[in-house]
């Protein structure tokens, strides 16, 4: 039999079409765990994993017994459910739920989502704080009654499966909202209660009085400085654009992977604002772009440009030109901390 990260690994990351029947029965048969405590729901396009995070340090820093689960991760699959600040035994959680997951045919997601929320009820946590995958209404993680719900932003990204506007966007992540429920937002256009900080507001919402302080997370590839160098997974152009507010240089070599289904080319323009050199490679995900496509839309924007698909090839190649910024994709960085580079991840600020 394979082991519970080889099976997880094998497991579709998509599935066939969207829907949460998969995802009830799943959880039906393992006992409807997400029901054992209350929950906080991370929605939004941009920040999401930094929200959960944040929200669930406040809350355990307040003596709750907190779980946080994010999606994706750099460092290993076990980034993504943790317990009081600490990651869980991940394959005690997948093998929680692998024979009803492997009859039912869930996809990794639902996988990981059912993983979690098994996990939290094993681990008898006061609250969870949970990042929705893509969207909301059809995410798997939609099957919560969660008392709070957090939208961090809204741009324009997954546009083909969640609409063409920010308003049609916006509407699918609201969508989770159950009626009762305190939602609180990073943009006040969308009509909940604005805050600043909405990782604080909802922890202040959750214990109903006021924090002080702030809290200390990591979580790795959001903007990291190692060395010279900067590891960002900004995905999209509004990711890009923050990140470019905090680049501390803008000589970089760029080396960037881009998902298909993102705006590639208004990223690569924002890109040439870090430096005159791209280098295109891609990361292990089947829905990467090609080298030798990417390299060809962002040579209206830089000054060189050079296509390597192997992604620590690339990186050494980078590497030899000067600072480097590898960004683009979540899923480049993590093929190059976990399998090729092991790189001493050290967050130096979140997004």
């Amino acid at each position: 039999m394979r082991s519970p990260l080889d099976w997880l690994e094998s497991l579709s990351p998509w599935p066939e079409e969207f829907g949460l029947g998969r995802m009830r029965a799943l959880l039906a048969e393992l006992g409807e765990p997400q029901r054992a405590y209350p929950a906080i729901h991370v929605v939004g396009t941009n920040g999401k994993s930094t929200a959960t995070r944040r929200t669930a340090a406040f809350l355990a820093r307040e003596g709750a017994r907190a779980g946080a689960y994010t999606s994706p991760h750099v460092s290993g699959w076990a980034e993504r459910i943790q317990v009081d600040g600490e990651d869980a035994d991940l394959e005690g959680a997948l093998a929680r739920v692998r024979e009803p997951a492997e009859r039912l045919g869930a996809t990794q997601f639902e996988v990981l989502t059912a993983a979690a929320f098994a996990e939290f009820a094993e681990a008898e946590v006061d609250v969870a704080v949970v990042e929705a995958g893509l969207g909301g209404r059809l995410d798997a993680t939609n099957v919560l009654d969660a008392r709070i719900v957090v939208l961090t932003n809204v741009a324009l990204d997954h546009t083909d499966v969640l609409g063409e506007t920010r308003e049609q966007i916006a509407a699918e992540k609201l969508s989770v909202v159950a009626p009762g429920a305190t939602l609180l937002v990073g943009e006040p256009e969308w009509g909940g209660r604005y805050a600043d900080d909405v990782a604080r507001a909802a922890a202040e919402a959750f214990l109903g009085r006021p924090l002080e302080g702030d809290v200390e997370i990591s979580l790795p590839g959001r903007l990291d400085l190692v060395g010279d160098d900067v590891f960002s997974g900004a995905h999209n152009p509004a990711g890009v654009a923050w990140l470019l507010e905090r680049l501390p240089r803008r000589d970089y070599v760029v080396l960037a992977s881009i998902l298909a289904d993102k705006d590639a080319e208004a990223m690569l323009r924002l890109l040439a604002r870090a430096g005159r050199t791209l280098i295109a490679t891609a990361s292990r995900s089947a829905r990467a772009l090609d080298p030798a496509e990417l390299a060809g839309l962002a040579e209206p924007f830089f000054e060189r440009v050079e296509a390597i698909p192997e992604a620590a090839r690339a990186f050494e190649r980078a590497r030899q030109e000067g600072p480097v910024l590898v960004t683009g994709s979540l899923y480049l960085l993590a093929d190059l901390n976990v399998r090729l580079l092991r790189v001493p991840w050290k967050s130096s600020a979140s997004g």
